[in-house]
């Protein structure tokens, strides 16, 4: 049933005027519209609305994630405008603060103005 429906994917802000500098300065998302409940961005057809809310309590582990082909490219390019990328002690970790994971695909984090964990994955050639 759902299966053959789009997919809107959700986070939170409790400042939107940040939130959209953030993704569209620092990501570069596509800004569609803003209202008086959430920001909405398109992201390759998929819709991405950041909901305005008065509190938040971001969670420690990955909320959105993005499957890229080419991880250091877009470490580098949203490095250089002004994202921070996050470094876990228990990971190994490169210097631009990617990790490979068993399965080799190659996994890099970073935080929105809220605290939300923001993931990049290149996968393996194998498994593209």
């Amino acid at each position: 049933m759902l299966g053959d429906c789009s997919l809107i994917a959700l986070l939170a802000t409790t400042d939107g005027a940040r939130t959209r500098a953030f993704y569209e300065n620092v990501l570069g998302l596509r800004f569609v519209s803003e209202d008086d409940f959430a920001i909405v961005y398109d992201v390759q057809r998929t819709e991405l609305r950041v909901q305005k809310v008065h509190e938040l309590t971001p969670q420690p582990h990955t909320a959105l994630g993005w499957s890229v082909p080419d991880i250091e490219a877009a470490v580098r390019g949203i490095t250089n405008r002004g994202g921070t990328f996050e470094r876990y002690p228990q990971l190994a970790q490169d210097s631009d603060g990617i990790w490979q994971s068993p399965s080799g695909a190659r996994i890099a984090w970073l935080r929105d103005p809220d605290g939300n964990v923001l993931s990049l994955t290149e996968r393996p050639r194998a498994a593209r």
